[in-house]
C-alpha cells in the first residue's frame, strides 16, 4: 500500500480515520522518545489485531547467541538486540462487563491520531460502538517527559454517549516481554519482584547476560466530571504482571479519566539495590507537578529545542513538515547528556539492525548535533568512541591486527563488534575512517583543538596502525593495494580496492601523521604521554607516508573518472533508468547474487569520498563523478538521497537536488522503502538537516571561516536556518529576492557568501 495518508501539516503528524492495515506504520511514525527511553505509538488499551509492541530503554541491550552455519575466526559471538522493554503503558478497559480493543468494536469513527512536534506530545481520538451496543468516546494523550526524563505520563479520558455505563481501569505493568528480533527465541528478561502500594505498582527486572537491573513503575490517578476522586484499586498480580483495578458508574455524557504516570528506574544510573526507591522518589516529583503541570514542562522544554534547531520552510508544507518529523525525531533520540549512549539508526522506534552505534553517527549526526546543540555535545559522541578504544583494538587483535591497531565496530553497544554478516563486519572497514574524519570535523567546525591531545590522538593512532597493516604492496601496480573489502555500496562485496575506502586510509595516516607532529609541537606533555601509552616512533609514522605517498587507486582513462572499484566496468552497465520498475526495489525483487553481479550501488560510496572531501577536487571533477554514478544508484539506503542532494545543490541542479531532499526528508512519512512498519530511519534525518545548510545553504568551513553559497528550490518562497558556530548563533534566511544574516552575542564575525567577505554584526541583519 502506498503510504500517502499523512496529513499535511507544517508542526503535526496527523492521521484519520481507522486503518487496521496501517496500524504497525503508524505505530513507528508516531512514536515518542525522550532521550533516556521511547516508545512506539502501540495502543494502551487492548488490541488484538496486527501490533508491533515496543518499548525501549537507552543502553539496555542483550547479547543475542549469533546464528551462524559455520564458524569464522574473529567473527563475533552475538548480535547486540535493541530490547523490547517491560511494558508500562497498558491500560485494560472494561466498558459494563466487555473489554476495549478497536479491533472487536462493531464500529470505530472520527478516528484522529497527532504527533504535535512542536510541544512533544502524542494523543489519539475516536468514538467506538461496541458490540454490546454502548458508544464511547475517547481522548488519550501520552508523553515521555523532557524534564524527568525517567517518567512518562497519560490522560485516558472516555465518555459514554448513548447510555450510563460502568466503566473499570486497570492500569497495568508488564514484565512477560518478547522481541520481534530474535535468533533464538531466548528469554530476555526475568521478573525477580513485584509489589503494589496504593495507586503504586513495581516491578523489578534483570536483562539475563548483561544483567541490566531495571524497576518498571506506575502510579495512577482518577477524575471524574473534570475532579479528583479516590477509588480503592482491587489489585490483580501474575507472574510477570501486576494492574490496579478501578471501577465506576459513569453517567451518560461525563468524563472518567485517568492519569498513569509511568517510566523505569536502571542500574546504569542507580544502584540496583535502591531502584524501588528511586522509583518512587521519580512518582513523587511528577505526581506532585501533576499531568498538567509536566504538560506544560514539557511544552517549554521542546520550545527551547526548536529555538535553536527549527528550519522554516515557506510555501512548501510537505517539506516543511518532513523537516521537523526529521528534526523531532533526532531530538527525540539523543541529547547529548550522557556520553554513554549513542544514536541507533531506528531509535527508539524499532528492534532492526540491533546495536546503538553504526559509522552513520560520526559521517551524519555529528554536523547536525554540532550546529544545533554546542560543541559540548558533540564531544560526548566523540568521547563515547574514546572510551572504546580499547575495544577496537581487542576486535582488530581477533582479526589478527597487532601493536595497538583499532579496528572499530560496525555495529556495537559497548564497543564490541557484534555484526554478524561477514561481508560487512570483516570488510566493511571504512567504518574507521568515518570516525577520524568526524574528530577531523569537529575541530574545523568548533575550533577547539584540545579534543586531540587529550583523547583523539590515541584514536587517530589506533586507526592508522589499522590502515598501513590492512594494505599490501602489488608487485605487479608497484603500489600498495587494498583487497576484500566491501564499500558503503553494500552491493558489492569483497571487492578489491573500493576507491572510498582507499581514499580514506590514505587521508587517515596522513592526517594521523599531521596531527602526532602537531601535538608534538604544542603538546609535550600530553605527546609524551601518549607515545609512552602507544609506543609510537618517527619511524612509524614515517612508514605510514611512504604507503599514502605511494596508494593505488582505480581510474578509468575513458570516463576520466575514478573507478568505485577494480571491476567495476566488467559489469553489464544497464542504468536505473533502463530498468523495468517491477523490478524495483532490487533488494525485494533480485536475488543477492544477481545484485552483486549488478552495476547498481545502493548507496553514495565514491560520492560519499567527494562528499566528505570536497575541497580536495574541482567541482569540475564533481560533475563528472556525479553523472557517472548517480544513474547507476538506486538509493536503496536511507543514506544516500542526501549526499545527492548535496551535490545535485553544489552543481546548480536545484530540481534534482530538490527532489533528493524530499526523497530524504519524508523517506518514512511517505514509506518509501516499504518497510516503516519496522521502525524509522533516525541516523539518516541528520542528512536531510545537512541537504539544506550544506546543500540548499551552501554551508562549509573553510581556512578557518564560515562560507555559504545559498540556493533556494523554486517550489519554496523562502527558508531559514540557525546554526551554533563556536558559540555565537547564527540565523540564515534565503528567499528568491535576498539573503540575510543575523548573528547573537557581543562579537562581529567575517563570513563568506559566493565567495566575497561579509561582516556580521550583533543586532544588525546584514543582507548579502
Amino acid at each position: 500500500m502506498n503510504q500517502d495518508y499523512i496529513k499535511t501539516d507544517p508542526w503535526s503528524i496527523i492521521e484519520e480515520g481507522f486503518n487496521k492495515e496501517l496500524v504497525k506504520s503508524s505505530e513507528s511514525l508516531f512514536s515518542i522518545g525522550n532521550g533516556a527511553m521511547g516508545q512506539r505509538a502501540n495502543f494502551e488499551e487492548e488490541y488484538t489485531g496486527e501490533t508491533f509492541q515496543g518499548s525501549y530503554i537507552a543502553g539496555v541491550y542483550y547479547p543475542d547467541k549469533t546464528r551462524v552455519g559455520w564458524w569464522k575466526n574473529g567473527y563475533p559471538e552475538y548480535f547486540a538486540k535493541v530490547l523490547n522493554a517491560p511494558n508500562w503503558i497498558g491500560i485494560e478497559i472494561l466498558i459494563g462487563d466487555e473489554l476495549l480493543d478497536l479491533n472487536t468494536c462493531k464500529s470505530v469513527n472520527d478516528f484522529k491520531r497527532e504527533l504535535n512536534m512542536r510541544e512533544g506530545w502524542y494523543q489519539r481520538s475516536f468514538t467506538a460502538q461496541l458490540q454490546s451496543g454502548v458508544e464511547i468516546s475517547v481522548c488519550t494523550t501520552r508523553f515521555l517527559s523532557l524534564d524527568i526524563d525517567e517518567v512518562g505520563a497519560i490522560q485516558y479520558e472516555i465518555t459514554p454517549l448513548n447510555q450510563n455505563v460502568d466503566i473499570t481501569f486497570c492500569p497495568y505493568l508488564d514484565s512477560g516481554i518478547t522481541n520481534e528480533d530474535t535468533n533464538w527465541d531466548d528469554k530476555f528478561w526475568n521478573t525477580t519482584n513485584i509489589t503494589s502500594e496504593g495507586n503504586q505498582a513495581f516491578i523489578e527486572a534483570h536483562t539475563m547476560k548483561t544483567n541490566f537491573a531495571t524497576c518498571t513503575f506506575m502510579e495512577a490517578k482518577l477524575l471524574y466530571k473534570g475532579s479528583p476522586i479516590e477509588i480503592s484499586p482491587n489489585l490483580k498480580k501474575g507472574d510477570t504482571s501486576v494492574g490496579l483495578s478501578y471501577e465506576l458508574a459513569v453517567e451518560k455524557g461525563e468524563c472518567f479519566s485517568i492519569h498513569k504516570f509511568g517510566g523505569y528506574t536502571v542500574s546504569r544510573n542507580h544502584n540496583e539495590s535502591e531502584l524501588v526507591k528511586a522509583a518512587k522518589s521519580t512518582l513523587q516529583k511528577a505526581v506532585t507537578i501533576g499531568y498538567e503541570g509536566l504538560l506544560q514542562k514539557q511544552k517549554e522544554a521542546w520550545a527551547q529545542i526548536w529555538e535553536m534547531s527549527d528550519i522554516t520552510i515557506e510555501g512548501d508544507v510537505k517539506a516543511q513538515q518532513g523537516i521537523r518529523f526529521n528534526i523531532f525525531q533526532l531530538n527525540q533520540t539523543y541529547l547529548g547528556k550522557d556520553s554513554r549512549l549513542n544514536i541507533g539508526p531506528k531509535g527508539f522506534t524499532g528492534e532492526k539492525y540491533g546495536g546503538s552505534t553504526y559509522w552513520d553517527t560520526e559521517a551524519y549526526c555529528v554536523p547536525f548535533y554540532m550546529a544545533t546543540k554546542n560543541q559540548e555535545v558533540a564531544w560526548s559522541l566523540l568521547e563515547y568512541r574514546y572510551n572504546h578504544l580499547e575495544k577496537a583494538i581487542e576486535n582488530a587483535k581477533k582479526l589478527g591486527f597487532t601493536n595497538g591497531a583499532a579496528l572499530y565496530p560496525m555495529v556495537t553497544m559497548n564497543g564490541e563488534e557484534c555484526h554478524n554478516e561477514w561481508e560487512i563486519t570483516f570488510e566493511e572497514i571504512h567504518r574507521n575512517g568515518a570516525i577520524a574524519f568526524a574528530i577531523y570535523n569537529y575541530h574545523r567546525f568548533t575550533g577547539d583543538y584540545s579534543y586531540i591531545p587529550k583523547m583523539g590522538l590515541e584514536v587517530l593512532i589506533g586507526i592508522a596502525r589499522f590502515w598501513h597493516q590492512r594494505v599490501n604492496f602489488s608487485e605487479e601496480k608497484q603500489q600498495y593495494v587494498m583487497l576484500g573489502v566491501t564499500g558503503p555500496n553494500e552491493y558489492e562485496n569483497n571487492v578489491n580496492n573500493n576507491w572510498y575506502t582507499n581514499y580514506l586510509a590514505k587521508w587517515c595516516m596522513d592526517y594521523a601523521a599531521e596531527q602526532v607532529q602537531k601535538v608534538k609541537n604544542e603538546y609535550p606533555e600530553d605527546y609524551k604521554r601518549i607515545a609512552d601509552k602507544t609506543n609510537l616512533t618517527t619511524v612509524e609514522t614515517e612508514d605510514w607516508n611512504k604507503v599514502t605517498n605511494n596508494m593505488y587507486f582505480p581510474f578509468s582513462e575513458k570516463h576520466q573518472v575514478f573507478l568505485q572499484q577494480d571491476g567495476f566496468l566488467d559489469k553489464e552497465m544497464i542504468k536505473v533508468q533502463d530498468l523495468d520498475k517491477s523490478e524495483r526495489p532490487i533488494n525485494q525483487k533480485w536475488s543477492w547474487d544477481r545484485i552483486l553481479r549488478s552495476p547498481y550501488i545502493k548507496q553514495a560510496d565514491v560520492l560519499q569520498g567527494f562528499y566528505f572531501f570536497e575541497d580536495h577536487f574541482s567541482k569540475v571533477a564533481l560533475e563528472k563523478h556525479f553523472d557517472f554514478y548517480e544513474p547507476f544508484t538506486v538509493h536503496e539506503s536511507s543514506l544516500s538521497p542526501c549526499v545527492h542532494s548535496i551535490q545535485a545543490a553544489k552543481l546548480g541542479r536545484m530540481e534534482q537536488a530538490y527532489t533528493f531532499y524530499l526523497r530524504t526528508s519524508r523517506l518514512d512519512l511517505d514509506d518509501y522503502n516499504k518497510e516503516v512498519e519496522e521502525g524509522l530511519h533516525i541516523t539518516s534525518m541528520a542528512g536531510t538537516w545537512m541537504s539544506i545548510v550544506e546543500g540548499f545553504g551552501g554551508m562549509r568551513v573553510l581556512d578557518n571561516q564560515l562560507h555559504f553559497t545559498p540556493r533556494i528550490p523554486k517550489q519554496w518562497d523562502s527558508y531559514s536556518f540557525k546554526i551554533n558556530f563556536r558559540n555565537q548563533v547564527i540565523t540564515i534566511t534565503v528567499s528568491e529576492q535576498k539573503v540575510s544574516f543575523e548573528i547573537t552575542g557581543n562579537q562581529d564575525l567575517k563570513i563568506q557568501v559566493n565567495e566575497k567577505p561579509l561582516m556580521l554584526t550583533p543586532g544588525k541583519v546584514v543582507q548579502a
